[in-house]
Order: structure tokens, then sequence, then C-alpha cells
């Protein structure tokens, strides 16, 4: 299966608690008609069904494990009206492996300025499909190295205080944070993504901002770690406070490594004439980034990572010669006539994890499987059946290396064998299977009727 989507199973022993799990009913003209009121009566393993109207200034803890907090016949919308939980939330969630589905969460503030819909205190959340605005963080996640946090589905507008230090979701040091199929826009002077996580997944997301939002980076991992960028449609205003967009590492790769960002078939524009589409901590182990679509003002990175692999990002000073459907409606997808369809590369594997692309972000908060029309496109999504080619499968071709010699097996006779550096300059190429490796790191090509069939980086 060609993936980068992470579905996450705990595999425990069922205690007799959670075969005994109870449902509870939340609503008006309900036994209970606030979640509050049984926050407290929950036991491990229940479920809390919480009928789709508004409850004002309804905050809780939640305490119990394995819990399942959902809305019911659409949001259940928790207008915090000001209040907190502890002065941190409007739900705190204490217990383990809680999930979280259809909740809207909205309007906490609190005197330090960090008010957030879910505070999380526990180890292991799924949030999905819910909706978070106009509080001062969206989601604030505590120090955990145990826990994992799976968003997906969800949309995320309007959160921060506007001091720069809350955002629409801020995740401190976890074990893994997979962040997909969401929509984040206009935090007010905070970041849409920030995430000081040991392993970042951030999946086939919009995070995008209209101007006057005060947005600052789109997306930040400050402490670096092992992150995967796939298939986000990431746009900065014009008037965004930070001139960089993904931003990794700048506060130091403090993080258990390996430092190494790899971002895949992104699409990005930024309406500033200045700026950066990536902003790199110089210390980073690897930078991959593939099959990229970049539009706008500011150059690529700021360089000087310890590897950088790059190959087939595609620029453009002005977005409008992609070949957007609609670039004003930020609809991002290809028209049939874009100069990026069928210029993309498999982009291989990260040890065991296959990078391909094989979803794409649907307006708003969904997802779809992307298709695959002759060879893989440009950017996040996938263009219109044109009359190109359908790629065949790749050849098996074996790569072997002694030493400063590499030896190319299963070549066709009329294939051309090039060695390039990492800025893609030619050092060698010859007819023959054998070639001397004058330097490293350095990419092996075979070239086949004018396309690169293989590619492999020699470190």
């Amino acid at each position: 299966m060609r993936f980068l989507i992470l579905n996450f199973v705990f595999l425990f022993v069922c205690p007799l608690s959670l075969i005994q799990a109870k449902e509870w009913v939340v609503g008006p003209g309900k036994s209970y008609t606030k979640p509050s009121q049984i926050a407290n009566l929950v036991a491990s393993g229940d479920t809390v069904t919480i009928d789709a109207t508004e409850y004002v200034g309804d905050v809780a803890f939640w305490k119990a494990d394995s819990l399942l907090l959902r809305g019911n016949g659409g949001f259940a919308h928790l207008n915090a009206d000001g209040k907190a939980a502890g002065q941190k939330a409007i739900w705190v969630i204490q217990g383990d492996d809680i999930t979280v589905e259809r909740i809207e969460f909205s309007h906490c503030t609190v005197a330090d300025k960090n008010g957030a819909g879910i505070r999380l205190e526990g180890t292991n959340l799924t949030v999905r499909q819910c909706w978070f605005h106009d509080n001062e963080n969206g989601i604030l996640a505590g120090d955990n190295a145990n826990s994992t946090i799976l968003v997906e589905y969800s949309e995320f507008g309007f959160n921060g205080y506007g001091d720069g230090f809350s955002h629409n979701i801020y995740v401190n040091h976890v074990a893994r944070f997979v962040f997909q199929f969401n929509y984040s826009h206009d935090s007010k002077i905070g970041h849409l993504v920030k995430s000081r996580a040991y392993e970042n997944h951030i999946l086939y997301n919009r995070l995008d901002s209209q101007p006057g939002s005060g947005v600052s980076y789109e997306i930040d991992l400050p402490n670096g770690g092992l992150s995967y960028l796939i298939g986000n449609q990431i746009v900065q205003p014009v008037d965004g406070q930070n001139s960089g967009m993904v931003s990794y590492g700048q506060e130091g790769l403090s993080n258990p490594g390996p430092h190494e960002c790899y971002a895949i078939n992104n699409t990005l524009i930024n309406a500033k004439t200045v700026g950066r589409f990536f902003n790199l901590n110089a210390s980073t182990a690897l930078f991959k980034g593939w099959n990229n679509l970049l539009a706008g003002g500011g150059s690529f990175s700021n360089g000087g990572v310890l590897v950088m692999d790059t190959i087939k990002n595609l620029r453009f000073q002005d977005p409008q010669y992609c070949g957007f459907v609609d670039l004003p409606g930020l609809d991002l997808h290809l028209t049939a006539t874009s100069p990026v369809l069928d210029k993309g590369l498999n982009p291989e594997l990260a040890g065991t994890v296959n990078l391909w692309p094989d979803r794409e972000y649907v307006h708003v908060a969904q997802s779809t499987t992307r298709p695959l029309h002759g060879a893989l496109d440009i950017g996040a999504f996938e263009g219109p059946q044109t009359n190109a080619v359908q790629d065949s499968e790749v050849p098996a071709i074996r790569l072997l290396q002694s030493g400063n010699q590499v030896i190319v097996e299963g070549l066709e006779v009329a294939d051309q064998l090039m060695l390039v550096d990492l800025q893609g300059r030619i050092i060698e190429q010859t007819m023959g299977q054998t070639m001397i490796l004058p330097v490293l790191p350095a990419v092996v090509l075979v070239i086949r009727k004018n396309q690169v069939i293989f590619r492999r980086i020699l470190l």
C-alpha cells in the first residue's frame, strides 16, 4: 500500500471496567443537561454522547481513561464565555487514551493568556471532526514523552491571545504528533501549527489565512526531530508576521534525533515579496524536499543543512502561471494546462516509511484518495487526466556500492548512467554499468528514453 496515513491501534487486555462500560447521554430534557454534570461520574471505558446544542460556560476535568466524548447530531458547542476549568481550558483531559469527536470549543480565556479548548495532561489523545475557534489556544498539550496525539478532520481558526505565544494548536514534547486532513487558518499573531514533538506527521492539510489575521508561521517545529510534511496546501498572506512559512529547529535541535525533515508534494504560496519557504536549522542532518510546488516571493530556504536533498521542486514567481483552478479562492487543484503535470518523481522511502503521496486534502477538513494520471504531478494535488503516457513500473534495477565504486545491475543497452551532486550538477555520465565516486554525498540516476527511471542518494 502506498501511504502515509497513520492509524494507531492500542492493543491491551481489556479490564473488567471496559467490559462493563456505560453510555451517558447529555442534552436538553435529559437527566444530565451539561457535560460537566457527569465528568466525575464516568468510569474508564465509558462513552459520553452530547446533543448538538450550545452549552454556555460549561467547563470540566476528565480524569477517567479510555473515554469516548462525542457530539450527537452535529457539533456540541461548548461556548466557555470566558470561563475555564482550573484556569486552564474548557476541557482539561487528565485521563489516558481519550477520543473526542464532533465537539465545538470556543471563547476560552484565562489570566495567563493560555486558555485552551482542550488542555491535554494525560497520555494519548485522538481528536476527530472538531472545531476550535476564538480561544487563546485551540489545543495545548503538555510534555509527555510517552504520548501520541492524533488530530484529524478538524478545523482551527481565530485562536490566540495576540501576543505571539498562543496558537491554533500547540503541542509540547510528546513522542508523536499526527496532524492530518485539517483546516487551520487565521490564528491571531500565532502559528497555525506548532509542535515540539519528537516525531511529526503533518499530512494533507490546508494551512492558510486572510490578510489582517496577523498569522505567524504556518508550521513551526522549533526543536527539530523526525518530521514528515506531505501533501499540504500552505499559503502565507501578504501581511504575515514572519517572513518564513515552515520553520524547523529554529529554537535549537533539542529533541532526540534523527533531525530529518521530509517535505514531499506540498503546494506553497508566499504572497509576500520576501521570506523563505523553508527556514531550517543549519545543523539539520537531512532535508529532503521533492516535488514541491512553490509560488511567490522569497527564497526556497536558508540552505546550509548537513545534507540537502532537493529535486523536482518547481518555482514560479507569479502564482497565476501555476495553472491553479481558482487562485483567488485558494482552490489550488491543477487545470489540464498546468505546466507541472507529470513532472514529479517517486519520492521513495525514508527508512521504512513510504513517502508516496496517496491522499489529497478536500475542503473543508476532509480527504480523498489521490489519483494517478500518468507520472506523478508536482504539488499537493494531482491534475486531471491528459494524453500523457501511463507510467510503467520502475524496472528491477539493483545498485551495488563497494568503497568508491558503484555498479548498477539491470540496465538496458541504451540506458544512461549519471552521477550528480545534491544541487543537480553533473559529476559523471556514462553508458556503462560502473562509476567511480569522486565525492559524497551524490545521486545516481538511470535515464531511459529521456526519462529518469531510477534515483538513489548515496551518503
